[in-house]
């Protein structure tokens, strides 16, 4: 476990639309352009092994790419390489971070954010729990998400899993837009992410023209 002392004020930054890590949640990637390669290759020479996952923000066509402000930093914890050089990598996350500026880049071809750690010392504790979670109607409300998303599920995992692991899980999985999942990232409290989890999958059932086929592992 990580404290925050252990915690640089610069990481490297992987920005990917759509990818949400959230602390104490898993995340697998894929990793083959060269940039992230050599990014990854000099997280292995670290003690701390850490990668910050952020999420490009919205702009119109011509203009110049922006981070959102907030990400979640995660800790390599296993990895695999591929025949052709490729990598299989799970990260696993450790606390949310707000970025201070992007440094400039010299030898290394990958972007780096000067964080601030303030305000997210409730990542780096023990799992949160969510006293005012009323399971049975949440699941009933999941139910008919999935089923109305053509979704599916190991739903007996679902429903023996803790609170935090059940929302969070949910949360990276279901295929929400990047901007909601940014919403789900920002949440200050596991509570405040059910509740915008409920408004997300609540909205989504107005609306599922666009959900075909998939599945959640």
């Amino acid at each position: 476990m990580l404290s925050i002392k252990d915690l640089p004020e610069t990481i490297a930054v992987f920005p990917l639309p759509g990818a949400l890590l959230l602390p104490r949640a898993k995340l697998p990637l894929h990793i083959f352009e060269p940039r992230y390669l050599a990014m990854l290759e000099d997280c292995l020479k670290t003690r701390t092994r850490l990668i910050g996952m952020i999420q490009p923000c919205s702009v119109p066509a011509g203009e110049a790419e922006r981070l959102h402000r907030i990400g979640c930093v995660g800790r390599l914890t296993s990895f695999s390489e591929t025949e052709d050089g490729r990598y299989m990598i799970s990260l696993t996350g450790v606390s949310r971070f707000r970025t201070l500026g992007e440094v400039a880049i010299g030898e290394q071809p990958y972007r780096q954010a000067r964080v601030d750690w303030s305000g997210f010392g409730r990542d780096l504790g023990k799992a949160e729990t969510d006293p005012q979670l009323d399971r049975p109607a949440f699941l009933d409300l999941l139910r008919r998400y999935l089923e109305a998303s053509s979704l599916s599920t190991e739903w007996d995992s679902l429903t023996e899993a803790e609170d935090e692991l059940l929302i969070n899980a949910l949360s990276m999985l279901c295929p929400f837009s990047p901007e909601e999942r940014q919403a789900l990232l920002e949440a200050p409290s596991l509570a405040t992410r059910r509740e915008t989890l409920v408004t997300l999958m609540e909205f989504a059932l107005r609306d599922t023209s666009g959900q075909t086929g998939e599945t959640l592992q």
